[in-house]
């Protein structure tokens, strides 16, 4: 069973509701769906992450002993610079995500909601005689997110990822609180997944289930690097890039505006034209609410599935976008 971090202090906010599932501990919104993702679009106001796991990593031998394991070269990894690692089963399966950055003598890196003591767990059987030492920050530490283009202070001495969609700061629990009601708007979870799905951004433990490798999401070249070796699962990695296609691939699908309910994550696909009792060709990941696009989702499909076909998300209607080449 996943151990659930300390519940947010926002959750108090006026008009917070709070998240279910693996969100659970933060606010699913406060009040506003589509405002609160409006002004994430234009770059304003943060997400409280603080239910996501925190490890860091020290030592000097912490970023060559990191480039063994994990599937991202980071053994010159400048400090301030982000990046994100998987870890992999023996069999190329996807175990961890990892989003980091180094400071100059810590990796930060923020997990999905729970994972941190499994992760840790893995990284400790592997220290052997390297200098390094690995500790659960989660307890002490919250993640906030500013989105792109925010003008937001950064207190000095927080660690921060700064990339394309935004910040991740690195924030004292304790200042949680004060940091985001001196910067609101406050955005919840629902907003922060309707621009990630718009993106076309996989998370762990939506858009993966227990078999799933990373080029069926999109992650090489962004969380594997081709050019490296030496880590856990790195002939799977090799041999598809080489030889084959992964047997599934993630698309990105506009829904019936009409239908008021969306399909649930584990939602049956299959083809439009063999109806609601079709062969099931793959599942729905992530469905949400976007304030321009509306409903949209993203799902995982078998790779012979024609681009251009017609779906079903269970009985709804939807139209497919390549996201991962077949």
């Amino acid at each position: 069973m996943l151990r659930q971090s300390p519940t947010s202090p926002l959750l108090s906010v006026p008009g917070a509701v709070p998240a279910e599932g693996r969100d659970e501990g933060v606010a699913a919104h406060y009040g506003d769906l589509f405002r609160e993702q409006r002004a994430l679009a234009a770059g304003t106001g943060l997400v409280d992450l603080s239910h996501r796991g925190v490890v860091t990593v020290t030592g000097e031998d912490r970023l060559g002993w990191l480039h063994l394991l994990l599937t991202q070269a980071v053994s010159e990894l400048p400090a301030g610079q982000a990046t994100e690692a998987l870890i992999l089963s023996a069999n190329g399966h996807i175990e961890h995500a990892l989003y980091l950055v180094d400071d100059g003598e810590t990796v930060w890196a923020h997990v999905e909601p729970g994972t941190q003591e499994a992760l840790i767990a893995y990284l400790e059987s592997m220290k052997f005689f390297y200098r390094v030492e690995v500790a659960d920050r989660t307890d002490d530490i919250a993640v906030v997110h500013l989105p792109a283009g925010s003008i937001a202070d950064v207190p000095d001495g927080v660690a921060v990822r700064e990339t394309a969609y935004g910040r991740d700061l690195f924030l004292p629990r304790g200042d949680l609180a004060a940091y985001a009601g001196s910067h609101g708007p406050l955005a919840g979870m629902w907003a922060y997944e309707a621009l990630r799905v718009e993106a076309h951004r996989p998370r762990l433990g939506f858009e993966t289930d227990h078999r799933t490798i990373p080029h069926e999401i999109g992650l090489i070249g962004t969380a594997v690097h081709l050019q490296k070796g030496c880590y856990r699962g790195q002939e799977t990695v090799a041999r598809v890039h080489n030889l084959g296609k992964p047997p599934r691939r993630m698309v990105f699908l506009h829904l019936d505006g009409s239908e008021v309910h969306l399909p649930p994550h584990g939602t049956p696909i299959r083809l439009k034209a063999d109806g609601e009792e079709g062969r099931q060709l793959g599942f729905v990941t992530t469905a949400v609410r976007h304030h321009e696009l509306g409903p949209i989702a993203l799902a995982l499909v078998k790779r012979n599935v024609p681009v251009d076909a017609e779906l079903l998300a269970g009985g709804t209607a939807a139209a497919q976008e390549v996201v991962v080449e077949a």
